[in-house]
């Protein structure tokens, strides 16, 4: 693994709800876990993941499987996400939906600046992760998509 690679894996986790994370490549390994959080593993709302070369048998990633598929966007900015141009308007971008590159998948109003997301590629939304109105961190996942 490069450092950019582990700069990204660790900046995903600290933006997630995932408190403890384990990944092993070859020879090497990284291993996360959020302050406060025990090793007891597994998901409380599910089975979770078992994390492969773990000296801890009981350690699972807290993380359903259809989450591991695709790709995620993040904000670039801290803003109000809005999925449509207006509330009586359809989403720019709906699970389910293919977006074309170049097409807006959200607005993201920052001082009263409305900003355009567009995709940077082909895709399929998997997920939307944000509701129109929510206030969005920097960095935190708004999709995640399949390239097509």
């Amino acid at each position: 693994m490069d450092e950019k690679t582990i700069l990204n894996i660790m900046d995903k986790f600290n933006s997630s709800s995932i408190v403890e994370f384990e990944l092993t490549e070859n020879s090497s390994g990284l291993r996360l876990r959020k302050a406060g959080a025990s090793s007891s593993g597994g998901n409380p709302g599910g089975e979770g993941l078992p994390v492969r070369g773990s000296e801890d048998a009981g350690l699972r990633l807290a993380l359903p499987a259809a989450a591991l598929e695709g790709e995620l966007i993040t904000s670039p900015i801290v803003a109000t996400f809005y999925a449509s141009q207006d509330p009586d308007s359809k989403p720019f971008a709906s699970e389910g939906s293919k977006v074309k590159a170049g097409e807006t998948l959200c607005i993201l109003e920052a001082m009263k600046m409305m900003n355009h997301l567009e995709a940077e590629f082909d895709c399929e939304i998997l997920e939307v992760k944000a509701k129109s109105g929510d206030l969005v961190e920097y960095g935190q996942t708004l999709f995640r998509v399949k390239r097509v």
